[in-house]
């Protein structure tokens, strides 16, 4: 019995570690399985497409308008009416206002008088026979003071004219100087009227710029005006002039943008982010920027591949905005990632969340 009992014993003690090896085994397996899963990296992916890719140049610049003019009197006197208000559009032309010019019309009606008295005394003595009554010398004074009393005339008239204040320019009112009863002198400012149908852009850009430009090329504004410039609109320009001098103290050119403003979103004095366009690259491979991994100056992209991402190094291009050319590395309609690509190696265990199509996105 007691080598029964014995038997039994050493069958025990060699079974419980095997059992205790076969129940780890298991766990150590479950485990592995559960560290596995825990390892599958969500992310988000995209397919790669073609586009248009341009290059940039951003820099600022100050908008002017090419067309102001300060409207100015040019006699003395009091301001009988005013006909427009600060914002009114006007033509060049319109009366703007009206000057109290009684002294002026008074000045011209004795001027007229003058010049016809002289006239009749030179028609007078023209038609007389005897002409041993006169000397040359009567007639040529004569002559010289008619001259004298039509330009005095004349410039009477002119100030008469000059009392009704008009619009030298097609433009809007943009101050107002005066109230109507107001006393003016001479070369008062009445009004500063400012066309800016059309504005200009001037930029100074480095001299390493100058190669690249050319008349004509396309730019784009960004007024701080806009919320941004994703969901405001776009403002497109052009060069206009490029200055053929390089400043010596700044190393910088003058370049003027042609701004078309007939909505009248842009105001003269603005300060604005322009991108002046380069060149553009058609119908290339381009991803979305966020996308690349940059680590040393390498530039990789996660390519899908089963359930896992692998690191493919590539080759960039031009970038706009949020896209960016690739030149070598990848093909159109390969999966990559754009998010959780942070927590990626090469074949990492991956599993996509969401994909985002940016053909449709572009459309």
């Amino acid at each position: 019995m007691d080598s029964l009992n014995k038997r039994a014993n050493n069958c025990f003690k060699i079974a419980l570690p095997l059992l205790l090896a076969a129940v780890l085994s298991a766990c150590g397996a479950e485990e592995e399985v559960k560290e596995e899963e825990k390892y599958a990296v969500p992310v988000e992916t995209t397919t790669v497409i073609q586009g248009d890719v341009s290059s940039f140049y951003s820099t600022t610049a100050t908008l002017e308008a090419p067309q102001e003019a300060n409207v100015v009197t040019r006699i003395s006197g009091l301001i009988e009416s005013i006909n427009v208000e600060e914002g009114d559009r006007v033509t060049k032309g319109q009366l703007l206002a009206v000057i109290d010019a009684k002294r002026q019309r008074f000045e011209l009606a004795r001027s007229q008088a003058e010049v016809e008295i002289i006239e009749q005394e030179l028609n007078r003595l023209k038609k007389m026979s005897n002409k041993e009554f006169f000397s040359a010398d009567s007639m040529a004074k004569l002559e010289y003071n008619l001259q004298a009393a039509i330009a005095k005339r004349d410039l009477a008239a002119l100030q008469v004219q000059e009392s009704m204040v008009r619009s030298p320019i097609d433009g809007v009112i943009a101050t107002r100087f005066v109230k109507a009863g107001n006393m003016a002198k001479e070369f008062d400012e009445l009004f500063y009227v400012v066309n800016q149908d059309e504005l200009y852009g001037i930029v100074h850009l480095p001299e390493q710029q100058l190669q690249s430009l050319r008349l004509g090329q396309d730019a784009q504004l960004f007024a701080n005006s806009f919320a941004n410039e994703h969901t405001a609109k776009t403002v497109h320009a052009k060069v206009l002039r490029i200055s053929p001098v390089v400043d010596a103290q700044s190393g910088t050119f003058k370049v003027t943008l042609s701004v078309p403003n007939q909505n009248a979103t842009l105001k003269a004095g603005m300060f604005t982010r322009v991108e002046l366009r380069y060149d553009t690259h058609n119908n290339v491979i381009t991803v979305p920027y966020n996308a690349v991994v940059n680590q040393d100056n390498e530039f990789a992209l996660y390519v899908i591949d089963g359930d896992n991402a692998n690191r493919r190094a590539v080759s960039l291009g031009y970038r706009e905005a949020d896209t960016v050319e690739i030149v070598a590395g990848i093909e159109p309609g390969e999966q990559i990632v754009i998010r959780g690509h942070q927590n990626l190696k090469d074949q990492s265990l991956v599993e996509v969340i969401g994909s985002l199509d940016l053909a449709s996105a572009t459309k």
